[in-house]
């Protein structure tokens, strides 16, 4: 039995639940704070001095649309945030399972997987800046 395992269910969730709540307040503030109105966000500098989208761009739009319950301007905004979004409530609902029941969270990453992630940002990244990827543009 590990250390983890026998202290209290509130302090083995607190962690996951600090972590939820600061997303969610980051997601309220874009919510309340409309990133298509120009001056509440600062600009990409990589849009701003070469004219390519970073896989980034169109984030802040993507998570605004997310709030509002639209999610076909969320999937043309960034769909590689909203597949980010959606990753992070699995593993977020995994933690909060194996923290209630005093296991610690197990994240297996793999150079593989990073080496994928990281292919699969560039891919993105590519395609949306290419003139046939104009649906990936925010």
């Amino acid at each position: 039995m590990n250390a983890d395992s026998r202290s209290t269910p509130t302090r083995r969730l607190a962690a996951p639940v600090g972590v939820l709540g600061a997303v969610a307040a980051a997601f309220a503030y874009v919510g309340a704070v409309d990133p298509n109105e120009p001056g509440h966000y600062p600009v990409c500098p990589l849009l701003r001095f070469t004219g390519l989208y970073c896989p980034g761009c169109g984030g802040l739009r993507s998570a605004h649309a997310v709030v509002h319950g639209d999610l076909p301007a969320a999937l043309h905004a960034n769909a590689l945030a909203v597949a980010g979004y959606l990753l992070f409530a699995v593993l977020w609902t995994v933690w909060v399972v194996r923290a209630a029941r005093g296991r610690p969270l197990l994240l297996d990453l793999r150079p593989a997987y990073l080496w994928s992630a990281g292919a699969l940002l560039l891919l993105f990244t590519v395609v949306r800046n290419l003139p046939f990827g104009g649906w990936l543009h925010p």
